[in-house]
């Protein structure tokens, strides 16, 4: 199987299995999207999504949340991981914005990265799911499945290696969607310890599955 025939199956299998993909954080606006992607770094989605609503209800723009003090904001964040670091990041994102982008998000990679707590992980989330724009996050779901499928070569060690591969391989206008595709199959069906090969449609052309499991039948 070429690299384009393997890409064309994963992708279509995805199209069917799942037709609608999209994040599973909740949020309203690019706003409240960027805070609750920077604190789910090394943090789970439905925790964030215990914890945002609060936080929006309180500081429903940067303007509110640029003005609150460390020690106000603590006790909204401190059931996420590392919340020390994402409160500080979170103030220090919401004064950026009002500094140097007149309180709107930015929607370059680019800009996106000159804010605290925003690296280029979270950039390309925002990107893509607010603007649909072709760009890639590599997290540690994507890292995994897109390694176990074939579709990145072994010896790609960085999330930007990967991405890289990643885009080269899929249509544009799919990128955006992929990503997402490739999370939720990493969330729920090829979980990182004790995969469900068993009800995984992809195990004919999983290299995982061909070494690990059916190599050692």
């Amino acid at each position: 199987m070429t690299k384009k025939e393997r890409y064309k199956a994963v992708i279509d299998y995805f199209n069917e299995q799942i037709p609608v993909a999209e994040t599973e954080l909740i949020y309203d606006n690019p706003f409240q999207l960027l805070v609750a992607v920077i604190l789910s770094a090394q943090c789970t989605d439905k925790r964030v999504n215990l914890t945002t609503p609060a936080i929006f209800a309180k500081f429903p723009t940067p303007v509110e949340l640029a003005k609150v003090s460390f020690e106000e904001l603590f006790p909204y964040i401190k059931s996420i991981s590392y919340p020390n670091n994402k409160t500080k990041h979170l103030i220090g994102m919401a004064n950026m914005l009002l500094e140097q982008f007149n309180g709107e998000v930015p929607m370059t990679v680019e800009q996106l990265v000159k804010l605290p707590g925003v690296g280029r992980k979270t950039a390309n989330v925002i990107t893509s799911v607010i603007d649909q724009q072709p760009n890639m996050a590599v997290d540690t779901h994507v890292f995994r499945v897109s390694k176990r499928l074939g579709l990145v070569q072994e010896k790609a060690s960085t999330p930007l290696a990967v991405e890289k591969e990643l885009i080269k391989y899929i249509p544009e206008e799919l990128v955006h969607k992929a990503h997402h595709w490739l999370i939720l199959h990493g969330r729920y069906t090829c979980l990182a310890r004790n995969p469900k090969c068993e009800s995984c449609g992809l195990t004919d052309l999983c290299r995982y599955y061909a070494k690990e499991v059916r190599g050692k039948v």
